[in-house]
């Protein structure tokens, strides 16, 4: 498998206080000194197209909260061999900065939305900002950040009554509504009871919508499988991370905000490159780096080394 793909965590900042990302609110932030600088990402994400990565993704955190964003996606896009430029966001900020991303070379967006029930979405996320994102995601498929990508995830007892109007939304818009299994990463022993299999979600969008039919949809990069409703304007996907296993076919790395590259989401083992950048490495030195992570890539997944207990918003989802 090819390693082209690179998550950037531009900060550990939220706006949102979602339950399943960071439900106790242990993990402090990350000193701003530690941050890694706009020119920081820049050099790691060069350094990284010349080694073979030519997708690159950028979140948080939320990343709209991170200053200057806008200015960060003109320089990440101008880079060479960079194919493709992303974004994952909750979309609350989204609308007013729409037509500058499109503008500044992002190609598309993923946008976080567990629930379209407004109660329930404030219960899930802390704040009632439900009408805020969807004129986010109105404003994304206009300016043509496309496609445009919903995230969600199913929580036992919370939000399966939301299942069927999340799906609804692939009817009615051309987005890929994307089923995520909740998987653990806090030390809350209540949230394991959270877990909702995706086979368990499909058969509640076909006991209203009747059968799904299997498609393959246009720059999807990643494990999602992707299946359209029939009469829908947009797809339905289903990334099953908890009860399948897709770690052979990995494509990507996790720089996180503080300058560590992660193999692997759900693994402890990590690589410090902030470290080496700030102590004046030269490029080649830290190339060489670059290309270790890459031919070591599948050594640590969740397969095979140790598990690690971590904030969503400390690594980037």
């Amino acid at each position: 498998m090819r390693i082209d793909y690179l998550r950037v965590s531009v900060t550990d900042r939220c706006n949102l206080r979602c339950i399943y990302c960071d439900p106790m609110a242990d993990c402090g932030f990350i000193k701003r000194s530690e941050i890694l600088r706009f020119e920081e990402i820049h050099r790691i994400v060069g350094l990284f197209a010349q080694c073979g990565i030519n997708k690159v993704r950028l979140t948080g955190g939320e990343p709209l909260v991170r200053k200057n964003i806008v200015q960060l996606v003109w320089e990440l896009a101008a880079i060479a061999g960079i194919e493709g430029l992303a974004l994952t966001t909750n979309g609350v900020f989204l609308e007013p900065v729409a037509a500058e991303l499109k503008a500044a070379g992002l190609s598309r967006v993923n946008i976080s939305v567990d629930s379209m029930e407004r109660e329930n979405y404030k219960r899930i996320t802390g704040f009632d900002f439900l009408q805020k994102v969807m004129k986010g995601i109105r404003k994304a498929i206009e300016v043509g950040l496309m496609p445009v990508k919903i995230n969600t995830v199913v929580l036992r007892g919370i939000s399966e009554q939301d299942i069927v109007g999340l799906a609804q939304l692939s009817m009615e818009m051309p987005v890929a509504v994307r089923f995520i299994e909740y998987c653990p990463t806090s030390k809350s022993p209540k949230l394991g009871s959270f877990f909702v299999p995706n086979s368990e979600v499909r058969k509640s969008i076909e006991s209203k919508f009747g059968p799904l039919a299997a498609t393959v949809m246009g720059n999807a990069n990643g494990p999602a499988v992707y299946f359209k409703i029939k009469g829908g304007a947009g797809t339905v996907g289903f990334i099953s991370g908890r009860t399948t296993v897709f770690c052979h076919l990995c494509n990507r790395l996790r720089l996180t905000s503080d300058g560590k590259v992660r193999p692997c989401l759900y693994s402890a083992h990590h690589y410090d490159l902030k470290e080496l950048i700030r102590a004046g490495a030269a490029d080649e030195t830290v190339m060489a780096l670059l290309e270790k992570i890459i031919a070591e890539k599948h050594k640590y997944t969740r397969l095979n080394s140790s598990a690690v207990q971590f904030s969503m918003r400390n690594v980037g989802g």
